[in-house]
This record gives C-alpha cells, sequence and structure tokens, in this order.
C-alpha cells in the first residue's frame, strides 16, 4: 500500500504519527545508510547502532521536524554526522589510552609499577605477534631508536614503506591494548 507513495508523502504521513508510513521509509533507506555507515565505522554493531538511531531520531523528532532537502538527503546527513561523532568519540578514547600508554607519570607505588611490568609485558607479547617485516620495523624504531629514514636505508625499503608497517603495528598494538587498559583502569 505505501510502496508507491512518494518519500514526501510518506513522511507527512509520519508527522501524523502513521507507524506503517515510518516502516515503508525503514525498509527503503535501513540497508542504504547501513552500508554507508558500516564503510566508515570499525564495526558493523556500531553502523547498526547508528543506523537505528537515525531512526529513532526521525519519529520521536516526527512533529517538529522540518525536512529542508528531500528525505534521502537528510537521512544521508544524519548518517554523515552521527559517524563523525562516533569516530571522534572512538579517536578520544584512543588518543586518551594512548596518552596512558607514553605517559612519563608513574608513581612508584607497588600497584602501579606492577601494572606498568604488566603492559611492558603485554605489549611485548603483541610486538611479537605482529607480522615479521611490521614487527622489525617496530624494533627498529622504538627499541633501536632508529628514524624512519635509517630503517629504510637498513632495510632497502622506502621510507613510505616504514611509515605504513608503523602505521599498522600502531593500529594493532592500539586495539589491542586497549581491553588490556581497560582491565588496568
Amino acid at each position: 500500500m505505501y510502496k508507491n507513495i512518494t518519500d514526501a508523502d510518506l513522511f507527512a504521513l509520519v508527522k501524523n504519527d502513521d507507524e506503517l508510513a515510518f516502516t515503508e521509509i525503514y525498509m527503503r533507506y535501513w540497508k542504504k545508510l547501513f552500508v554507508m555507515a558500516g564503510h566508515r565505522l570499525k564495526s558493523l554493531e556500531e553502523a547498526e547502532e547508528v543506523v537505528q538511531d537515525i531512526f529513532t531520531a526521525l519519529w520521536k523528532r516526527r512533529a517538529t521536524l522540518v525536512l529542508t532537502a528531500d528525505l534521502a538527503s537528510y537521512l544521508a546527513v544524519s548518517v554523515k554526522y552521527r559517524i563523525i561523532r562516533t569516530l571522534d568519540r572512538y579517536y578520544n578514547q584512543q588518543r586518551y589510552i594512548s596518552s596512558l600508554i607514553v605517559s612519563d607519570r608513574f608513581d612508584d607505588s607497588t600497584q602501579e609499577a606492577l601494572a606498568f611490568n604488566e603492559l611492558r609485558e603485554e605489549l611485548a607479547k603483541y610486538v611479537q605477534e605482529l607480522p615479521e617485516k611490521c614487527q622489525l620495523v617496530f624494533k627498529l624504531s622504538r627499541e633501536a631508536g632508529y628514524s624512519q629514514k635509517q630503517i629504510a636505508q637498513e632495510l632497502h625499503i622506502s621510507e613510505k614503506t616504514v611509515e605504513n608497517h608503523l602505521g599498522k603495528a600502531f593500529k594493532i598494538l592500539r586495539s589491542k591494548l586497549a581491553g588490556f587498559m581497560m582491565t588496568l583502569l
């Protein structure tokens, strides 16, 4: 019944509390929005949550919401901004965790010393799990103190390749240490 109705007419029905019209909008756009969010976010669960939040907000604001563009554009922009907020939250968490890892402010208390040693052991374990070339580049950078240029010369690879290996190593280590850090906190 609602399949042949335009988005504008469907939205007008939604503004009048028509749940079936809302369901039709949901069915038309859920998958598209989910794919958009899934391409940008690290997990499908986060993508699904973003899309669900958009539709929840649409339903809650239906009576007061005024669309200045077509519904498809409104939903696409909503996904974009929710993704930005989600990524911002994620990067802030990662930055906080990273600051904890590199922080020089460790108390000499026994508990913190034990936690630091445990963190160092976990880091060493995760470094051993890195791909061979990635591990070598990481160790030359962090343990031997080589610059990216020196590593490139030593291993006869480009500086860009060194940069890529380090980026991959940091990404893997951050994600593995994130859960560990939460248990320490």
